[in-house]
């Protein structure tokens, strides 16, 4: 044992001495016309280090400089900025003074994919077919033939088409090569942008033997975390996972096995398509859950507590965007379509299943060609056309409402829960906009509504009109009738026009009375006026003759004014007060014949 432990010492010993000489005779300063005149040779690209080379000998040998750049030619800014880099490289091919890199490390690099970086074409030369700028894409001669790189706390700025710049800060890139050029990648950044900051890590495998011509790549995790103004307190995170290919020739792509998760939404699914000439992407996912409302921020409102006040903080002014224009919008730089099934969908509160989705884009006018799906109580079918291709985002759908929740639909707008009851509605809606102020404020249309069950909150229109009849008359006596708040159904025919819906043709009944009205609500101003004309056919006791003209008399009712401060007017006392005209002018009339019939009765 004592030998062999001798044996090892020496071997170290032998080991770090061969290694310090061989330091000692090799120069790395002697490598740096030849690592630039490869780099150049293979990608054109011009490497420049400043500063002395020097060795690094523990735990891997290496080389180590100062200030490194790498510039495109004719390149106002370089490509790659690094103030250290590390080489690693392989011990025995020193020995015959020649350099093999087996890894490259770079630290707080910044990586410039931007116009100033790239290409430029040599004034005066001259073009080929389908060139028409002096800039050159990076993907025009960009290759990647280094076994092992490594970036660490680095930045990456890129361009976008636009000129916009977005900016991955701490980066942290591990890719490696073999020989058959199938590449394992490792990359973590985070990236901030209008008070929101997104942090991701991933890793995955590519698949580079045929690149630039094709690219394949599998995604095997994908861990993000979205935070921000306008999102849910924890923010959106979720996990994903795919597999892409890439074909230059058309420059088709494909995503397949999508599984995509966002707090508790999931989905699944393909997308396809092509960059060329003009972009087409073709989708067709699925979503087990898709909630809204976790993935927004907006938190469902209880019943009864729908004020504005209950809507999210604005976020601050610097956080504002822009004015948008719809000359912004991708959907105008895009044809595509879109099939998507959700078994569960969340939205404000509300919750259906088994909903479809089929749109068709075309250069900005948006075709909701099939919209519907279930719930609990009832369905809906919302197809419509969504135009951006002007100023002004121009909507037009046609609602098919049968069977919902007509106070969940309220409280989900934010609106007061007035009315409980199964609404149906059939119509037609169009305006500009697609917010929900737009909606309040720009949309005309019209449609037919029905409310089967409904009940009014707080309001028993036959108990107040028996009320106020016992308080003209103390003599008057009625009952109260199980469900008598409730109306069978109503029915009103509906017009909307920037913010103002009409309702005329009002109409419902149960099994104590009749109600007909007419009026509107203001929705941008939250208030409303209607009139109702309400006869109680039943509840009363006795039959006298106000009973029989009561239920027999529409008695008026107007409910009017704000709706936190909402005021009504019910006109019973005149016809009370026709009723004791009537009675008094019949007990006179009486009074007349009785003394018309003494007088005859005397001259005999």
């Amino acid at each position: 044992m004592r030998r062999l432990i001798t044996t090892l010492a020496i071997l170290v010993v032998v080991l770090a001495a061969g290694m310090t000489a061989l330091v000692l005779l090799v120069n790395p300063n002697d490598f740096r016309g030849y690592m630039a005149r490869k780099v150049e040779e293979r990608s054109g690209y011009k490497l420049t280090i400043d500063g002395d080379l020097r060795w690094h000998v523990w735990p891997q040998l290496s080389i180590l400089s100062g200030r490194m750049t790498l510039a495109a030619p004719g390149a106002a800014l370089p490509v790659v900025t690094a103030e250290n880099m590390r080489l690693d490289v392989h011990l025995l091919p020193l020995l015959s003074h020649q350099l093999s890199v087996k890894q490259v490390m770079l630290k707080g690099a910044v990586l410039r994919l931007t116009a100033d970086s790239q290409k430029q074409r040599p004034q005066g030369a001259p073009a080929g077919p389908g060139d028409h700028n002096d800039v050159v894409d990076f993907d025009d001669d960009w290759s990647y033939d280094i076994a092992n790189l490594q970036l660490s706390d680095s930045l990456v700025i890129w361009q976008q088409p636009d000129g916009n710049e977005l900016n991955l800060r701490g980066v942290n890139l591990s890719m490696s090569q073999g020989s058959s050029r199938q590449v394992h990648f490792e990359l973590s950044s985070q990236l901030s942008r209008n008070l929101r900051t997104l942090q991701f890590s991933l890793n995955g495998d590519m698949d580079v033997s045929q690149y630039p011509a094709r690219l394949w790549a599998n995604l095997s995790e994908a861990q993000y975390q979205l935070n921000g103004p306008d999102l849910p307190g924890d923010g959106v995170k979720g996990q994903a996972s795919f597999q892409a290919g890439w074909q230059r020739d058309g420059e088709r792509f494909s995503l397949k096995n999508i599984m995509l998760s966002a707090n508790d939404s999931q989905i699944d699914g393909s997308v396809s398509g092509s960059l060329a000439d003009f972009p087409q992407i073709n989708a067709t996912l699925h979503a087990t859950n898709l909630n809204l409302d976790t993935l927004m921020g907006v938190a469902a409102t209880p019943p009864g507590q729908n004020k504005a006040a209950l809507s999210r903080g604005r976020p601050p002014v610097i956080a504002q965007p822009a004015i948008y224009h719809n000359a912004n919008s991708p959907l105008n730089k895009v044809d595509g379509t879109l099939a998507i099934t959700m078994d569960n969908f969340q939205w404000r509160g509300l919750t259906f299943n088994e909903v479809k989705l089929a749109a068709v884009n075309q250069k900005g006018l948006l075709t909701l060609a099939h919209f519907s799906g279930k719930n609990a109580d009832g369905a809906f079918s919302l197809p419509a056309t969504i135009n951006m291709r002007g100023q002004d985002t121009l909507v037009s759908m046609q609602p098919d409402i049968q069977g919902l929740d007509v106070a969940a639909l309220l409280n989900a707008f934010h609106l007061p829960v007035v009315l409980s009851g199964k609404l149906n509605v059939q119509g037609e809606l169009s305006g500009k906009g697609l917010s929900l102020q737009s909606a309040s404020q720009n949309w005309q249309g019209s449609a037919s509504l029905l409310l089967k069950d409904a009940e009014f909150s707080g309001l028993n229109f036959a108990r107040m009109i028996q009320q106020a009849a016992r308080r003209s008359d103390p003599g008057l006596q009625s009952s109260e009738q199980e469900g008598a708040a409730r109306l069978d159904q109503l029915a009103a025919d509906a017009t909307l026009h920037n913010g103002v819906i009409s309702l005329q043709d009002l109409r419902g009944q149960n099994t104590v009375m009749n109600l007909q009205g007419q009026g509107s609500v203001d929705i941008l101003h939250r208030s409303n006026d209607m009139t109702f004309a309400i006869t109680v056919t039943g509840g009363w006791q006795g039959n006298s003759p106000l009973v029989q003209r009561l239920q027999n008399t529409p008695i008026p009712l107007r409910i009017y004014g704000s709706w936190n401060n909402p005021a009504y007017s019910l006109q019973l006392d005149d016809v009370v007060r026709d009723r004791l005209k009537e009675e008094a002018l019949k007990r006179f009339r009486q009074w007349q014949d009785d003394q018309k019939k003494q007088q005859g009765s005397g001259k005999h």
